[in-house]
């Protein structure tokens, strides 16, 4: 009677199972000033573009004027509405602006595993118009190790490069 067969050695399928249950960490990645200013620009392009190929016309259509430059224009609160929605929408349900998408650049919580709605809100509308107001606040962005802006730090944050 012969056992060819040994109890001290796991079979084939479960050294694969065990194989794809281990994950690789990699270290982070965080993107730096002029990565992000990159992208930041593509994003002011993308929201350009949706103000000049829909809101223009609309306005346009509906004789509201377009030149006035006060603060409580239609065409500025309009305007501010689609900046803030397109920056708190995408990165809440992509992680990623269209602008980050291209340059390969994610936000991420340093504390979660996903991004809540309250840290995209918090940083995406209170960090940013902070950060926005007080110009160093994008600017700290190259000198911090994390390399987090103002919104960053409020919320927790960081923007990493994808893997």
């Amino acid at each position: 009677m012969e056992n060819n067969q040994t109890v001290d050695q796991p079979s084939v399928a479960s050294q694969e199972d065990s194989y794809l249950e281990t994950e690789v960490v990699r270290p982070l990645r965080f993107a730096g000033f002029w990565m992000r200013f990159w992208a930041y620009l593509l994003d002011l392009i993308v929201i350009g573009s949706i103000d000049r190929i829909i809101v223009n016309p609309i306005f346009r259509f509906l004789d509201i004027p377009l030149s006035e430059s006060n603060l409580f224009a239609p065409i500025s609160i309009t305007t501010a509405i689609i900046f803030y929605t397109y920056f708190v929408l995408m990165t809440r349900f992509f992680g990623q602006t269209l602008g980050k998408m291209v340059f390969g650049l994610k936000v991420i919580s340093l504390h979660d595993s996903k991004l809540t709605w309250s840290t995209v809100l918090f940083r995406e509308w209170i960090g940013r118009f902070i950060s926005a107001t007080i110009v160093i606040g994008y600017i700290v962005t190259a000198f911090l190790p994390k390399k987090q802006g103002l919104h960053d730090l409020f919320s927790d944050t960081s923007v990493v490069h994808e893997s």
